[in-house]
């Protein structure tokens, strides 16, 4: 599936199942949750941290998904082609990184 096809995807899920969109503040505090949830199972497996009972069984895959879905939703409301702002994004890393990583001493 590409970046265009999620974004049609989720749109799709969310006009016919999910109803309509939460407001964008409402998304964006989703985000951050979502993203501590992955963070939770970050630390846990890679961390220091050791599982509660509630933790196990967490997917690693499932909690990324989750914040990839909430980001889809931000860009088709804010009207983000992720596509396009990613192949942007890559550019800017090329232009600006070409050299600052393998010139980095501590890397």
């Amino acid at each position: 599936m590409t970046l265009q096809e999620a974004q049609t995807r989720v749109d799709d899920w969310i006009r016919t199942t999910g109803v309509r969109y939460f407001s964008e503040l409402t998304n964006m505090a989703m985000l951050t949750e979502e993203v501590g949830e992955l963070a939770r199972i970050m630390a846990r497996t890679y961390g220091d941290q050791s599982f509660k009972e509630s933790d196990k069984g967490r997917d690693l895959g499932d909690e990324m998904a989750d914040v990839l879905w909430v980001l889809i939703c931000l860009a088709n409301q804010t009207g983000v082609d992720l596509t396009a702002a990613l192949e942007k994004n890559m550019d800017k890393k090329n232009d600006r990184d070409a050299d600052r990583h393998r010139n980095n001493p501590k890397l």
